[in-house]
């Protein structure tokens, strides 16, 4: 796990080597362990480097091999790339690392722009070809490692953070009305290419994209998720479709245990954080560290879930943490917070897992975690009711978007309104779902947009903020596929998720499956009052938040009066979504 960044110029000017250097300095967290620069020319790229597969530095970054004319600058973990490098070597490639960065570079060799076909894993690369010119940039399959652009005339610079391209200078820092229109009523989801500056872009997931010499650029998907299901599918039983998740999902959690450092696993409580703990236990792991995270109790509304993760934790004896987080250290973590944003994130988890984060990186440096089996196997509350829909894009609006164009109207200054994008960008994505299912439809917009740019983007910017490596099985690519083709009957059922508690009631104790559905509680950002109220007022009062001019006066100081009153369809704070994005530009942009 790291940060990469880099430079390419079609214009005859050599890549500025500098605008590299301060790209790295903002991501040291990223990899704390060590950082290069190669630059041949017009192409530069640059690299931090958090080591945890082949910790020599043979195997530091970026990497070029001189035979094949190839470069690379890589974020991420190829879980397979034993096995690729054995079937490599029968094709005749040599290796002198013993990681998995060499093997993407032999396999881009052997495969071109098909090679991330073949990996298991997260990531993100750039690799540049010596001989054409080229410079390819790729994004693995759900996004989970993150690459920014911003293309200016006559040049590429790419980033794993958007800090990163704004600290190299030259970015257009200037709104982006159509990502403020999605991050307003898709709930703060702002699908690629999108983010919230002009300036910045981002690389969709499973793309290869290729840059030729003279800045001519070709987009190539690789992977596309399917909802199609055969006869057999349609016929299978309950019992069996339990049988081929509870593989699928030990063969996923196995593959995230390659590391030649310790791993970890992130424990709520829930279902699916327990089940990685129960499948690693079953596996025959020892002494394998947990951690938990809680927080202040608001009204009645419950600050922790302790009760269930101790529980765990006894039932399989880990070495558990639990990290309880006053308020007054919440309010004290929130600036770092907002620094490591990518991009303005409004759910209330990120201090959540910022903070637990920054706890388990004095104990392990990788972690497993829950994240994706809500949009993969159907647990949110809104899958049932749109069950039988006839109007699959604008019910799922009205049950996940904030709020209305009305509303909208009534929040944002004139000047910062978009035409409507967000409610046809949904209808256009479920319109292309190759089921006719209304549940399929919304699995699929969840799992390969809504995740990527929520669940997923929070868990990488969060962990990595403290040099910790967050590793998701239930994204394993493999079990997805698996998932899409189970009917929708044997995932609503059970209260939702029913043929995951169901494999879930082989492994681990019960009384975790069969509660209330739980979430990562941060009671003081929901109920705003107090310090975290005075913090909000003291932003959007602020000189830079009226120049900005995003927001209608008299809609702020209504949301500053009444904090509790305005609660979006999903539960969350109407106000902290708005301070929010106010709190992250003022980082982010400040000096």
């Amino acid at each position: 796990m790291c940060g990469l960044s880099g430079e390419v110029t079609f214009d005859g000017r050599d890549a500025d080597v500098a605008a590299l250097a301060r790209m790295g300095a903002c991501m040291v967290e990223r990899g704390p362990d060590g950082t290069g620069v190669i630059a041949h020319g017009r192409v530069a790229f640059g690299h931090r480097r958090l080591s945890i597969i082949d910790l020599s530095e043979r195997s530091a970054q970026p990497m070029q091999d001189a035979e094949l004319g190839l470069t690379i600058a890589f974020n991420g973990c190829i879980y397979n790339y034993r096995e690729l490098r054995a079937e490599l070597e029968g094709l005749g490639h040599r290796f002198v690392t013993g990681g998995d960065t060499e093997v993407i570079l032999k396999a881009w060799a052997a495969w071109g722009i098909d090679a991330p076909k073949h990996f298991h894993g997260m990531f993100a690369f750039a690799i540049h070809e010596r001989e054409t010119g080229r410079v390819a940039l790729v994004r693995d399959r759900f996004g989970i490692k993150p690459l920014y652009l911003a293309e200016t005339p006559g040049r590429l610079r790419f980033a794993s953070t958007l800090p990163a391209l704004v600290a190299a200078g030259e970015v257009d820092t200037n709104i982006d009305p159509v990502a403020l229109e999605f991050y307003m009523t898709f709930h703060a989801v702002v699908p690629p290419p999108y983010t919230m500056l002009k300036g910045v872009r981002k690389l969709p997931p499973a793309t290869v994209r290729v840059y030729e010499r003279d800045g001519r650029v070709e987009d190539h998907t690789y992977w596309r998720l399917s909802f199609a299901r055969t006869e057999a599918d349609v016929r299978r039983p309950q019992a069996e479709w339990e049988e081929l998740v509870l593989a699928a999902l030990r063969k996923a959690v196995d593959r995230r245990m390659v590391a030649d450092v310790p791993v970890g696993v992130l424990l709520s409580g829930g279902l699916d954080s327990s089940l990685i703990v129960g499948l690693l236990a079953e596996a025959g792991q020892q002494g394998l560290k947990t951690f938990s995270v809680g927080f202040e109790t608001v009204d009645d509304f419950e600050g922790d879930e302790f009760k269930w993760s101790d529980l765990i934790a006894r039932h399989y004896g880990t070495d558990h943490t639990k990290i309880f987080v006053p308020s007054s250290d919440l309010l004290g973590a929130l600036p770092d917070v907002f620094r490591a944003m990518s991009e303005p994130m409004v759910s209330y988890d990120n201090v959540g897992f910022f903070l637990l984060s920054r706890e388990v990186a004095r104990h392990v440096t990788v972690v497993q975690s829950g994240q994706g089996a809500d949009e993969v196997f159907a647990g949110y509350h809104w899958y049932p009711k749109l069950a039988g829909s006839n109007a699959v894009a604008s019910d799922y609006m009205g049950v996940f978007g904030d709020r209305s164009r009305a509303d909208l109207e009534a929040l944002l200054e004139p000047g910062m309104l978009a035409d409507p994008e967000a409610a046809a960008f949904v209808a256009r994505h479920m319109a292309a779902v190759d089921s006719p299912d209304p549940v399929d439809k919304a699995l699929h917009i969840d799992s390969t947009v809504m995740l990527v740019d929520d669940p997923v983007k929070r868990v990488d910017n969060m962990t990595m903020a403290s040099s910790l490596e967050a590793r998701v099985p239930f994204l394993d690519h493999e079990l997805v596929e698996l998932a899409a083709r189970i009917p929708g009957s044997a995932k609503l059922g059970d209260g939702g998720k029913k043929v995951l508690k169901a494999v879930g009631r082989k492994v681990i104790p019960r009384e975790v499956i069969d509660r209330p559905k739980g979430y990562f509680p941060v009671p003081a950002l929901k109920y705003i009052e107090g310090p975290v109220l005075e913090m909000v007022r003291d932003a959007l009062h602020s000189r830079a938040a009226r120049e900005r001019g995003l927001f209608r006066k008299g809609a702020v100081d209504a949301l500053l009066a009444d904090p509790k009153s305005a609660i979006t369809p999903l539960g969350g704070s109407s106000l902290w979504q708005v301070a929010t994005l106010e709190l992250w530009l003022q980082t982010q942009l400040a000096g």
